[in-house]
């Protein structure tokens, strides 16, 4: 640790003096990127999947837009590029004052009248944040809980089942998805809910590996609506 320390310190003193560096070329200048002397391999690993799931859940989001272009248009916005990304922008967007799996619930609730993926994707993605404490570039000092982590694993679960089974009052879907009324069942919703799931869970093991701690395996059935603590 105190090497890390010295390496930390020693980086930022050579920082005003060495971040130009002469291209004896041209006589310009090539630009080191000192941020990255300040990540651990974990710490790169962290990036990695937190992009990837990010990456996912926006392909998520452009898909239940497409399938339910009435929501986007509850809005002002103009297109349903500007409906995504709106919802993408940092920090990640309340729905009426809720976020995460508050907000997630919000978009099954029969009273609800407001635009249902924004309300379910910007709780999904807030979650998630809240999960990886709120960052989404991490360095040495920094910190992940692998609990916190593998619980937003499990409330994807609960939100996958969610937006497959929940019904209105006329026995419609609340938000159309994978097509379970149709002939055929459209099953890449299933493989990107898969993959953040499985994201989630790999980066939990290697977190609880890395600080010598046990993840509380929690048995559960996603259609018990459980949500777990982030």
């Amino acid at each position: 640790m105190q090497s890390r320390l010295f390496l930390l310190l020693f980086s930022a003193l050579l920082l005003p003096a060495c971040a130009q560096m002469p291209d004896k070329k041209g006589g310009h200048y090539e630009f080191f990127n000192f941020g990255s002397v300040a990540k651990t391999d974990i710490d790169m690993v962290a990036d990695t999947h937190v992009k990837q799931t990010l990456a996912q859940l926006k392909l998520l989001t452009i898909k239940l837009y497409k399938r339910n272009p009435k929501e986007w248009k509850k809005t002002k916005l103009r297109s349903r590029e500007a409906a995504v990304s709106r919802i993408f922008k940092q920090p990640f967007p309340s729905v009426n004052g809720k976020h995460s799996v508050a907000s997630i619930r919000l978009a099954f609730d029969e009273h609800y009248k407001g635009d249902r993926v924004f309300a379910y994707i910007a709780g999904l993605a807030s979650m998630l944040a809240i999960s990886y404490n709120g960052k989404n570039n991490f360095y040495v000092f920094d910190r992940l809980d692998a609990q916190k982590i593998y619980n937003a694993a499990r409330n994807i679960e609960v939100a996958a089942w969610l937006l497959q089974t929940r019904k209105n009052k006329q026995d419609r879907y609340f938000l159309l998805s994978s097509g379970k009324n149709r002939p055929y069942i459209n099953r890449s919703y299933d493989r990107l809910f898969g993959k953040m799931i499985g994201q989630q869970d790999t980066l939990a093991k290697i977190i609880a590996t890395t600080n010598h701690r046990v993840i509380k395996n929690v048995i559960q059935s996603a259609a018990q609506l459980v949500f777990l603590p982030v």
